[in-house]
């Protein structure tokens, strides 16, 4: 009588359990800064691995700049070279804040895509890749400004060249401002279309009810008192001021006034609604 000795069975070895971390503690100041510059690294690493996302604030600038100067600028200004002046910084202006709509949209896309529900598990302060988003889209806002004074300057427009730096660094400014709004819209917003639909609802007749493009003087007497409390009036009639004549007038100043209203009211419901939805 044969006897079938079993072989023990052997228990896989059990993987030791790592220690749940713990994300309820307040990460400090610094620590959200440079969490906040890894994220905004990441935004770049995403421009660079889709390099078509460019084509806006390369194109657009070339363009639209061409096609104004050369189709209005002899009927408004009687000749390119005297409507540029008029019509590069209302491009600039145009540009950029058009640019930084792309904030609230990409964030959407982020957030439907589940990244941030991966940021969530992180270690890592969880307003970092809020804040990230928008340092990373700055880099759009230089690309446009770039682009759009070359283009003038190639046309033959012949700005003062600390006043122009000047005024791009405003425009900067502004646009980060304005993207906290965008921000705010991509977090509550239910698709990142609606987010663009909504912005442009927004933007465009802003633009376009300004003194971008022509003359406050060329318009019917109620448009003009639109036009002159117009917040983009007053930036583009700082930046004209900056980078034609080299001067500061008060349009600086309402144009940071206006900026620094938008964050105080747009930043902490960003914010304050996307802490919600990643607790």
């Amino acid at each position: 009588m044969t006897t079938i000795v079993s072989e023990p069975t052997t228990k896989a070895p059990v993987a030791p359990t790592l220690p749940p971390v713990d994300l309820s503690d307040r990460v400090g100041l610094r620590k959200t800064a440079a969490h906040s510059l890894t994220m905004a690294y990441r935004g770049l690493l995403k421009f660079r691995r889709n390099p078509e996302q460019y084509f806006d604030v390369v194109l657009q600038p070339v363009l639209f700049t061409v096609m104004f100067a050369y189709i209005f600028g002899g009927a408004i200004s009687g000749s390119v070279s005297a409507y540029l002046p008029l019509i590069i910084p209302g491009i600039l202006v145009q540009t950029v804040l058009t640019t930084s709509m792309v904030t609230g949209t990409q964030l959407r896309e982020d957030m439907d895509k589940g990244v941030f529900d991966r940021f969530r598990s992180l270690p890592i302060a969880r307003i970092s890749p809020l804040v990230g988003a928008l340092l990373s889209d700055a880099v759009r806002y230089v690309i446009a400004i770039t682009i759009t004074f070359v283009t003038g300057i190639a046309m033959g427009w012949r700005p003062e060249f600390w006043g122009t730096l000047a005024a791009a660094l405003l425009v900067i400014v502004c646009a980060f401002a304005l993207s906290w709004i965008w921000a705010w819209l991509g977090v509550i917003a239910r698709s990142a279309s609606s987010v663009q639909g909504i912005s442009l609802m927004i933007l465009f007749p802003l633009t376009f009810l300004s003194n971008a493009f022509v003359q406050v003087h060329t318009m019917p007497g109620w448009l003009q008192a639109f036009v002159k409390i117009n917040p983009i009036s007053h930036l583009v009639s700082a930046v004209r001021s900056l980078a034609n004549n080299g001067v500061a007038d008060i349009h600086v100043l309402w144009s940071l006034v206006g900026a620094a209203v938008i964050v105080a009211i747009f930043a902490p419901l960003a914010v304050s609604r996307y802490s919600r939805q990643n607790r």
